[in-house]
């Protein structure tokens, strides 16, 4: 059986080699950039290269790679410079001119009016940038797990035993790179809006509001952006939202690091304007926003890996990566990100004895004995497909053979 399951990987991981290279169409060769898999080409010299580092050493670049991917996915990297070189002193915010003038002219309104001067020195390094980390720290994280550990999917993946096809690889792939190009457009914006004097709460002394809130904000921020996003990620699950566009990023029923953006544009927006809110509605220090948004930015990379990384011990609210990777898998429950508490507090928390798939909406699941037996076998061959390394004790959710013949005998009787 092994043997047979590491032929088909080896197979799967041909078709994905032959995805990522150029296609010959009509006698004419023809290179497929949304292709994820570029990186299995050069395979050999990378595997030749890892091989002279030391191991704990390569795990540290891969933690490094993926906190550098998870800082491009929303541009917030240019906010962070700008910040920090205006706290340094090396940027100081223009004065704005006292305008007294009531009357209003069509020909001024350009970008100067609305405090967006230089607005292309910000986007195109942001563009730039985000773009660079997501294709290159992207295809060397795809490289690390998914062509170097293909072999062995039951020692790191959540769903040893589903892979996204080569189709859905460069789908991720290009609705990413849309709604990275909104992000970091969005990013560049802010900031340059900003650094042009526009109205912000943003302040650079620490002790301007006292110690006492400069400390208290940094969790303040953190559970405002992280219950701000279980709420919008829920409400994107109610059917008509999730059917005209949360659907979109539930194409990928196994996310790699690469669905994180791969979302709808109009979702995308949304949820960049409600997380970036505290900038301009409430007295904070960048650096608390910024290390809140970092902090999600790399879980947000985490948990949609398809890995089965661990909390650390100093993250007792910090669920593992097989909590969103279960959101996936089951689509409608564990709406929370970097706080499961929420879902526990509402309701939405996976629970052992009900069936969840994506009919069945607002995260309640329904219960195994109203369940019909096609939903019932189905719901037992997903829990199949779950890999048990992937939680920390025994696998909660699995049923036992006992458990199994029990229901099934009980759906025959009804």
């Amino acid at each position: 059986m092994a043997k047979k399951q590491s032929v088909k990987l080896a197979e799967n991981g041909k078709a994905s080699v032959e995805n990522g290279k150029a296609s010959v169409k009509n006698g004419k060769t023809r290179f497929d950039p949304m292709a994820v898999t570029w990186m299995e080409k050069y395979d050999k010299q990378i595997s030749t290269i890892w091989k002279t580092i030391p191991e704990s050493f390569g795990k540290l670049i891969a933690t490094v790679a993926i906190f550098m991917l998870g800082i491009s996915i929303n541009g917030d990297w240019i906010g962070f410079l700008f910040h920090f070189k205006r706290q340094l002193g090396f940027y100081q915010a223009p004065v704005t001119a006292n305008n007294s003038s009531s009357s209003f002219r069509w020909q001024d309104l350009g970008l100067e009016h609305f405090k967006l001067n230089d607005l292309w020195s910000f986007m195109w390094p942001s563009l730039l940038i985000s773009y660079s980390l997501y294709y290159f720290i992207g295809g060397f994280i795809h490289w690390y797990y998914y062509v170097r550990q293909r072999s062995n999917p039951e020692d790191w993946k959540c769903q040893p035993k589903k892979w996204l096809t080569p189709e859905l690889e460069k789908d991720e792939i290009f609705w990413g790179s849309l709604t990275l190009f909104l992000n970091a457009a969005m990013s560049g914006i802010l900031t340059c809006y900003i650094s042009n004097g526009g109205y912000s709460t943003v302040y650079y002394r620490m002790n301007e509001y006292g110690w006492i809130w400069f400390v208290l904000q940094f969790p303040v921020v953190f559970i405002y952006q992280d219950y701000t996003t279980y709420w919008l990620h829920r409400m994107y699950h109610w059917p008509f939202l999730y059917k005209h566009f949360h659907k979109l990023h539930h194409r990928y029923k196994q996310p790699t690091a690469f669905s994180v953006t791969a979302i709808h544009p109009v979702e995308s927006v949304h949820i960049q304007l409600c997380l970036s809110a505290p900038l301009f509605f409430l007295p904070i220090h960048w650096l608390s926003f910024y290390t809140s948004a970092f902090y999600a930015y790399y879980h947000g990379i985490i948990d949609h890996s398809g890995v089965n990384f661990k909390a650390f011990w100093w993250q007792p609210w910090q669920p593992d990566a097989i909590f969103h990777d279960n959101h996936h898998q089951y689509f409608h429950v564990n709406f929370a990100f970097n706080i499961s508490f929420w879902d526990k507090l509402h309701g939405t928390y996976r629970q052992k004895d009900r069936i969840y798939n994506e009919d069945i909406f607002y995260g309640v699941g329904k219960s195994v004995d109203a369940a019909s037996t096609k939903e019932l076998n189905d719901d037992i061959e997903e829990r199949n497909l779950e890999n048990p390394l992937a939680y920390r004790a025994e696998m909660p959710y699995k049923f036992s053979d006992k458990e199994v013949k029990k229901l099934k005998r009980e759906h025959i009787k009804s």
